[in-house]
């Protein structure tokens, strides 16, 4: 009786040890689908966002107060608030501190392009958003693998 007592313990603890290893393995798988997600959205959106920012620079060369250059501007200001939310869902997902700020400079760099003074800052500042946008990914990467 002890014996079949002592072994029925010792099975619901390896039971709920078992269960406990697989209730934290799905957790992580889970938080890493949504982080896969989550940071391929924000690259994906301050990626457009910085082709909108490009056109809006283009559009004010051609004429400042052009209709095409309001369409463009409107155009940049919903894809500058749709990486704006998609840099607060990477802030809420991530402790990481490196991506978060990696999230960030791609998403100031990006705004900054549309404020070029000449072709060869605009082409500068595009540059540079691009590395960063590519910096935020390389820093998000290993969160995924």
């Amino acid at each position: 009786m002890v014996g079949t007592l002592l072994g029925s313990v010792v099975t619901h603890t390896f039971q709920r040890l078992a269960s406990r290893r697989g209730e934290l393995f799905t957790r992580s798988e889970a938080l890493r689908r949504e982080r896969i997600t989550v940071y391929s959205e924000f690259a994906a959106a301050v990626e457009d966002y910085r082709h909108g920012q490009a056109e809006r620079w283009y559009r004010k060369q051609e004429e400042p107060e052009g209709e095409a250059f309001l369409a463009s501007r409107d155009a940049a200001h919903r894809l500058r608030t749709a990486a704006r939310q998609a840099l607060y869902r990477v802030r809420l997902l991530t402790d990481d501190r490196e991506v978060v700020l990696a999230a960030e400079w791609a998403y100031q760099c990006t705004r900054d392009v549309s404020h070029a003074q000449t072709p060869a800052d605009r082409d500068t500042r595009d540059v540079q958003a691009r590395l960063a946008i590519e910096e935020f990914v390389s820093h998000a990467a290993p969160l995924v693998r």
